[in-house]
C-alpha cells in the first residue's frame, strides 16, 4: 500500500517555528505579532495563507504578502529545527510501515525547500517514494495535484492500496478531491471535529492505530 502523509501536524509539530517565523517578519515589516498558540488556527493552506491570515484585513495584498514571505524564508530557514519536533510514536510508525513493505510519501504545503530539509532531518533513514511541497505555479492542496503526482511517480492505479493521513479540514478535503481513502490524526493543528465533518475513514488519537488500519 501507498501512504501520503502531510507533514505539518501530521509528522511533525512545527507550529511553534511557525508562529516564530511568521512574527519575526511581521515585526520587521511594522505589523502586530500573534501569540504563538494562535498559530494552528492560521496555518494549514501554506506559508503565503499563513501569513495573509497574520497580517491586519487592510493589508492582505499580495505585494505585503510576498515582502513578509521573503523575511519569513529567511528566518525560517535558519531556525525551522528550533523546536520543531516529529510527534510521538511516528518515527516507530514509519519504520514499521517501511518493513512491513509499504510504500511512503509526503505531500505539504509547506514550501518545497523547507519540506525535503526537514524530512531530510527528523527521518534521514527512511526511503520515500516522493517528497514533494508547494513551488511555484502548482497549485497547494486541497488541489489534488500533487497527490496525483505522487500516485504517476508510484505507478499507482488502483486508488483503493492509497491512504492518505493528515490533521486538517485541507487534508480530508485534498483526499476526497484525489479519490482516495483519508485518516485524520487528532495530534494536530485542527479539532476531531473538523476532521470528522469531512467522514474520513477514521480519525485516529495514536500511531499505533494507524499501522492497525493499514495492516487489516
Amino acid at each position: 500500500m501507498l501512504i501520503i502523509f502531510d507533514l505539518d501536524g501530521t509528522l511533525i509539530n512545527t507550529i511553534d517555528d511557525l508562529g516564530q517565523a511568521c512574527n519575526h517578519a511581521l515585526s520587521a515589516c511594522g505589523f502586530p505579532t500573534h501569540k504563538i498558540e494562535d498559530y494552528p488556527k492560521l496555518v494549514g493552506n501554506g506559508i503565503n495563507r499563513l501569513i495573509e491570515r497574520a497580517l491586519p484585513e487592510e493589508h492582505r495584498n499580495e505585494t505585503t504578502v510576498l515582502r513578509l514571505r521573503e523575511y519569513f524564508v529567511h528566518y525560517y530557514d535558519a531556525h525551522n529545527c528550533d523546536l520543531t519536533h516529529p510527534y510521538d510514536g511516528i518515527p516507530e510508525l514509519l519504520q514499521a510501515l517501511k518493513a512491513a513493505g509499504h510504500t511512503l510519501a509526503v505531500a505539504s504545503n509547506k514550501y518545497e525547500q523547507a519540506t525535503k530539509a526537514l524530512i531530510d532531518t527528523y527521518f534521514p533513514e527512511i526511503e520515500w517514494c516522493a517528497v514533494l511541497g508547494q513551488r511555484e505555479g502548482v497549485p497547494t492542496k486541497p488541489d489534488p495535484t500533487i497527490v496525483n503526482e505522487i500516485l504517476a511517480t508510484a505507478g499507482i492505479t488502483d486508488k483503493s492500496e492509497v491512504l492518505y493521513v493528515g490533521d486538517s479540514g485541507v487534508d480530508m478535503q485534498t483526499a476526497i478531491n484525489a479519490g482516495l481513502d483519508a485518516v485524520g490524526v487528532s495530534w494536530g493543528c485542527r479539532s476531531r471535529q473538523e476532521l470528522e465533518s469531512f467522514t474520513p475513514l477514521a480519525v485516529v488519537d495514536t500511531c499505533e492505530e494507524i499501522f492497525s488500519l493499514i495492516q487489516q
